[in-house]
């Protein structure tokens, strides 16, 4: 066992992490749950429905607690909610999730799969070995009255109510239908389910998750009277308020079909300076003595910060050779072609760029669209890119954050795209 930091009141190795890396938001009982995990290995999960083919970087937070849960020595369990999905969660949401058929339910939770793959060792070779398991296994074999007279006994309808992520729903008068008003019942029961089949005492998620977990905390005191623990990561949002992970061409996901090595390793890149060393922590496993020292560069140095985020953050959803070719291409594109290397080349004052300067008019300007409007149906279609992330609103403006390759008070580049082969740059005076 590690010796515990001073700066951390735990004595776990894995809560001592989170504690220090950023990732604890609330805790049930967590000197509980410290003197639980200082005993030995022990078992939680988080659970995923798989309401897509691939998790994105919005799910990163809960992975990599599953990552660090492994690393510690314990054993995490991956809940893919083959049974929820046909309900969908109505946490804080407007609508009711769309409904998926039984295929597409299957065919998304594989999608997921691959992407824990990546992130987390399984097999039963190991006593922390990940468990990766369906809770239609269990909720497809309910009977309603005994599920009504058993389970749902210990749920009041007054408390069901109180619950934020109902709350919201009904003040707004927007419909929350019987069957989603369950789903709190059956994500308590997947964690009475869980503590019985897999030994898990810990249920972990995002923030907005907490009245689930303690309810299936409560519910398994009551029906086994046994003891179980919560908590929760913060829900991310990046310096400029933006939620974590969105772009203006959507999700940024974690399979290699659904976004590219690069574009991913892109992604990271472009990082806002005020968040390179949070992200550094939460989705790298760099020492923290190297990343105090990674985010107190300033100027131009931040890049090489970010960089590393990038090559670290790529590392680890698609392997070490591809986020080393990610990054020789961007060196190429920026470092290069910059100097001379023989990408076309339009420049623009930085006083324009102050202002806002239409992509669309840059684009056209560049070469990379035969007119404006052509520039316009380009961006429309999806197939503009800045700094290599996509952009979709054709009236987007480019501003000094989107130099790339330089000190944002000095000269710089921005790099366009017209699909994935085509490239200009913006050379920022």
């Amino acid at each position: 066992m590690a010796t515990p930091a001073a700066s951390s009141p735990f004595q776990s190795d894995f809560l001592r992490v989170l504690d220090e890396r950023g990732f604890l938001h609330q805790g049930s009982d967590l000197s509980g749950l410290d003197a639980l995990l200082r005993q030995g290995p022990a078992g939680a999960y988080i659970g995923f429905d798989a309401t897509a083919d691939s998790l994105h970087v919005g799910h990163l937070v809960s992975i990599m607690v599953l990552r660090w849960f492994q690393k510690t020595g314990n054993r995490p369990v991956v809940l893919i909610g083959g049974g929820t999905t046909r309900i969908g969660d109505p946490s804080f949401r407007d609508t009711s999730r769309p409904m998926l058929d039984d295929a597409q339910i299957a065919a998304n939770m594989a999608g997921i799969g691959r992407a824990f793959a990546q992130y987390l060792s399984f097999g039963d070779e190991e006593p922390n070995g990940a468990v990766m398991v369906d809770n239609a296994d269990w909720l497809d074999e309910l009977r309603y009255i005994p599920m009504l007279r058993d389970i749902g006994r210990h749920f009041t309808v007054n408390r069901m109510l109180s619950f934020d992520s109902v709350k919201l729903r009904l003040d707004r008068e927007q419909p929350l239908t019987f069957l989603e008003f369950n789903y709190m019942i059956l994500q308590a029961f997947d964690f009475l389910e869980l503590s019985r089949r897999h030994g898990c005492r810990l249920q972990m998620g995002g923030s907005d998750q907490w009245g689930n977990i303690v309810n299936g905390i409560e519910l398994a005191r009551r029906v086994d009277g046994t003891e179980l623990f919560g908590l929760t990561t913060p829900l991310l949002t990046t310096a400029s308020g933006a939620k974590m992970g969105k772009t203006a061409a959507g999700a940024v996901w974690l399979n290699a079909d659904r976004r590219s090595p690069h574009d991913f390793w892109q992604f990271w890149r472009n990082t806002e300076d005020a968040d390179v060393g949070r992200f550094l922590r939460l989705f790298t496993e760099l020492p923290l003595d190297e990343i105090t020292r990674l985010e107190a560069l300033q100027g131009s140095e931040i890049n090489e910060a970010k960089k590393i985020l990038a090559h670290e953050a790529t590392s680890l959803c698609h392997g070490a050779a591809a986020a080393a070719e990610a990054g020789e291409t961007a060196r190429r594109v920026f470092e290069e072609a910059g100097a001379g290397g023989g990408l076309p080349t339009v420049e623009a004052a930085r006083t324009d760029l102050a202002a806002g300067v239409r992509l669309a008019d840059l684009l056209a300007a560049a070469g990379l669209a035969e007119s404006k409007g052509a520039a316009r149906r380009l961006i429309r279609d999806g197939g503009a890119r800045v700094n290599g992330t996509p952009v979709t609103d054709e009236a987007a403006l480019l501003t000094p954050a989107n130099l790339d390759g330089a000190n944002p008070d000095g000269d710089g580049l921005i790099r366009l795209s017209a699909g994935r082969k085509r490239h200009a740059l913006v050379r920022v005076r």
